[in-house]
């Protein structure tokens, strides 16, 4: 359709008072069967469906204002506005209404609201008393002018007369004329009976006397009314400050005079809401309510006219990306887009949409990555807030941008590295903007907003991209301040092996903690990318190692990305803790707190709960074997008895499963090499894992004849005591004050080494609490006592998916599936 004239916005007033946009279509005035009457139709300009369809009601009170917008109330708490393109459609559809009405097309409403409390008195009230009789504009009927505008806030009948008859009479310039002269004559007491008059009016709440109290040539005369209030000793200098104080810069000269006009206007109004009148009280809340819908619409049109203005937008987005353009100049671009952001934050949804289409088309993104990394801080904190904008609205086409821009570019120039540059070299002791950019950052990375489609997954694209060129970034800090180097001399905190957080002061704390929030987010919701990292680059023995930081906040978040990866109950995980003994730092920490009942106390029990709750069979075996003895004096919870129980209840059970085999079949079994499974654990544990992380237990083979292994359980039986012997002498002997101590190792194959040499007899009655110093690696497989002596039996029984340390611990051969025929 081609008719501009009848071209309308669709507009319900929702619960926050504020509209919401229905839709852009065509309306027209016809007799619906339907509705019985005359109806407005609007009908979508998209697809022709309909989007308005309301009966003009004779008794309903239609308002025309700003010469293009007609609102009325179909029902309690649900108002309708019409925005048309040009006053002349407008104008024909108010004929329409007050043709149905029988009322004048020349007023601006066709109806009085009528309140019900007054329903009856009105309908008994004469009709000479339509309008409201008002007194001679004159400096002695100052007061009684107030006391009349003040009396009838009360009444919505009354407050529509008296709106009607300031209107027909040009009252208000009247009254404007009469500050001047108050002011001139320094008549205090008239100037304050003028604060109240003009409070009351803007408190009318009507359109047509907003129109006449905001134009250029009376708004300053009602913002110096309004400095005169009686309730401070002096007045105020709203007047000085808009005129000297607020500055009206613009960035490209402005050539439309009507929209520096409303931008004025605009500024204006918003002050004298926000600043100059005083809060509403929840009796006077909808008052002000058009005034709002005033502003509302205003900035609606600025950002709908500047955005069409594409050769001004294009010379604003050609300046700020210039090298030329000097620091001020950028800043006030800069501060530009920020407002210009701003205000499309009252756009509705499909307008937004088209608004930042546009911004995307001009390069916006682009020009942000430039402005982010200038040294200027008023210029990065504006980016990052019209960043904000960008990524709160769509985070995909983010995303994109930067996926496309790694194609071209090299990554320390990447915008997501800037931005966590940015995040990382905050100067605010608080962190404040890194703060923002962490959520940022969040939202980006977040699957719950990636899209799916047939060709392609934004989630698995996106996630290859970031951990492939940017998580090397975000955890720099993290690995720096974990190093394995000689401590620095300063504020530093040094791990028992000589790790060191340096420097351990508050800002480096609070950034770690923000990064460790957010690799905490990473295990929540990105599984097998952020697993292949942690293993890769051991990532948890260093966070680790902030255990030892001296700020407490720090150290629990550092438990807290542990507590979230065994939350998982992901064996892999388990494996690469276990293989590591990475709990040691944590039992550290609980030792060394002592008896103070604190957060870091209670954080770490409920650590091991979990454990114990979730029977997580294969740490459950690692705490106990290894950690028992240092841990068996916490008595004031259960925690640690409970799992020493779990542990011993999992032996008993296999020792059961072993019992109930036949000798015949028990003769019959084997299992491979001990070292076997060590080699290829060691294997598995030094490459990378497959794309979709699913490593693969290495397939069981068989390495020996089956007449290498012990072919009677009464062979077993008499290495296992044999074994017993050996264990009691070998056990660890840990001496310290008031408890154990564990050495914490920065080495993967130590570690592993450690709980390798913690093997013992399957059917040991007593948990062995540290290693026997001897390795089964070392051993060859016989079927001779002798070979069980030096702490490497070879078992009977194995399960493929079992780890090696909880072969070790259990109390009886365990059943396994024949693997050879």
């Amino acid at each position: 359709m081609s008719d501009t004239r009848r071209r309308v916005k669709v507009y319900t007033l929702n619960e926050d008072r504020q509209w919401d946009d229905r839709g852009t279509g065509h309306v027209s005035s016809t007799y619906v069967d339907r509705l019985k009457g005359m109806s407005l139709l609007v009908r979508a300009e998209a697809d022709g469906s309909l989007l308005l369809e309301s009966k003009i009601n004779p008794n309903t009170a239609y308002q025309k204002q700003q010469d293009t917008l007609i609102v009325w109330s179909e029902a309690e708490n649900y108002d309708l506005a019409l925005s048309f393109q040009e006053k002349a459609g407008c104008d024909e559809i108010w004929e329409k209404i007050c043709q149905v009405q029988g009322k004048d097309p020349s007023v601006e409403v066709t109806q009085d609201p009528i309140d019900e409390s007054e329903e009856e008195r009105f309908e008994e009230m004469p009709e000479t008393s339509s309008l409201i009789d008002l007194p001679d504009c004159e400096l002695g009927k100052l007061e009684e002018i107030a006391d009349l505008v003040t009396s009838v806030l009360s009444s919505p009948i009354r407050r529509e007369k008296l709106a009607l008859a300031l209107e027909n009479e040009g009252y208000i310039k009247k009254l404007l004329q009469l500050f001047q002269t108050c002011e001139n004559l320094d008549n205090t007491e008239g100037l304050h009976h003028l604060y109240e008059i003009i409070r009351g009016i803007l408190f009318l709440n009507k359109a047509t006397l907003f129109e006449v109290m905001f134009s250029d040539e009376c708004i300053m005369d009602v913002v110096g009314c309004l400095e005169y209030d009686p309730a401070l000793a002096q007045p105020k200098r709203h007047r000085e400050f808009l005129t000297k104080t607020a500055k009206f810069k613009e960035v490209i000269p402005i050539t439309d005079s009507e929209l520096r006009q409303k931008i004025h206007q605009t500024y204006r109004v918003q002050y004298i809401q926000d600043v100059i009148l005083p809060t509403p009280s929840v009796f006077e809340d909808n008052f002000l309510s058009t005034l709002t819908s005033f502003i509302f619409f205003n900035k609606v049109e600025i950002v709908s006219m500047l955005q069409e203005d594409e050769k001004f937008l294009s010379e604003v987005f050609a300046q700020l990306t210039d090298e030329a353009t000097d620091d001020d100049k950028r800043r006030e671009l800069v501060n530009f887009f920020k407002e210009f952001c701003a205000f499309s934050q009252t756009l509705q949804p499909q307008n937004r949409d088209a608004f930042f289409k546009t911004l995307a088309n001009l390069g916006i993104l682009p020009a942000l990555e430039i402005v982010m990394g200038m040294d200027d801080l008023q210029v990065r904190a504006a980016a990052t807030d019209i960043f904000s904008y960008l990524v709160e609205f769509s985070p995909s086409m983010v995303r994109e941008f930067v996926m496309q821009e790694a194609q071209q570019s090299d990554d320390d120039i990447l915008l997501i590295n800037v931005v966590i540059e940015q995040m990382i070299c905050d100067t605010d002791p608080e962190l404040g903007g890194a703060v923002q950019l962490m959520g940022l950052l969040r939202t980006l990375i977040d699957p719950e907003n990636m899209l799916a489609t047939a060709n392609k997954t934004e989630k698995s694209e996106f996630l290859n991209f970031f951990y492939n060129h940017c998580m090397q970034v975000l955890t720099a800090p993290l690995l720096a301040n974990t190093s394995e180097d000689e401590p620095d001399k300063g504020d530093t905190a040094v791990t028992s092996k000589g790790s060191t957080i340096c420097p351990d002061n508050y800002q480096t704390a609070q950034l770690l903690a923000l990064i460790l929030e957010l690799l905490t987010f990473c295990v929540e919701h990105h599984t097998y990318h952020i697993k292949n990292y942690i293993m890769n680059k051991d990532l948890l023995r260093r966070v680790l190692i902030l255990m030892n930081s001296k700020h407490t906040f720090l150290a629990l978040c550092a438990l807290r990305f542990m507590r979230r990866i065994i939350g998982l109950k992901d064996e892999f995980y388990n494996r690469y803790i276990i293989k590591g003994n990475l709990f040691e730092p944590v039992i550290n920490a609980l030792l060394d707190n002592g008896t103070r009942y604190n957060l870091l106390n209670s954080a770490i029990i409920e650590l091991f709960e979990f454990i114990r709750v979730e029977d997580i069979k294969s740490l459950t075996a690692h705490i106990v074997e290894n950690f028992y003895k240092a841990l068996e004096p916490i008595e004031y919870v259960q925690t640690f008895k409970g799992l020493k129980t779990k542990y011993e209840q999992e032996k008993d059970r296999q020792s059961q499963k072993l019992n109930s085999v036949p000798s015949i079949l028990r003769s019959n079994r084997f299992r491979r090499d001990a070292r076997a499974l060590d080699e290829d654990e060691e294997l598995w544990f030094n490459e990378e894992e497959d794309e979709e992380g699913e490593a693969v237990v290495p397939p069981v083979e068989k390495s020996k004849a089956e007449d290498d292994f012990p072919d009677s359980y009464e062979k077993f039986m008499e290495t296992k005591k044999a074994k017993e012997s050996e264990d009691k002498e070998n056990l660890l002997k840990r001496t310290s004050v008031g408890g154990f101590k564990f050495t914490f190792s920065h080495s993967g194959s130590s570690a592993n080494g450690a709980n390798t040499a913690n093997s013992k007899s399957v059917a040991a009655q007593t948990p062995a609490a540290g290693s026997n110093g001897s390795s089964s690696k070392n051993i060859s497989l016989t079927t001779t006592v002798a070979s069980a002596k030096q702490g490497s039996l070879i078992g009977l029984v194995d399960y493929p998916d079992d780890e090696e340390e909880e072969e070790e611990e259990d109390t009886s051969p365990r059943k396994r599936p024949r693997l050879g025929s």
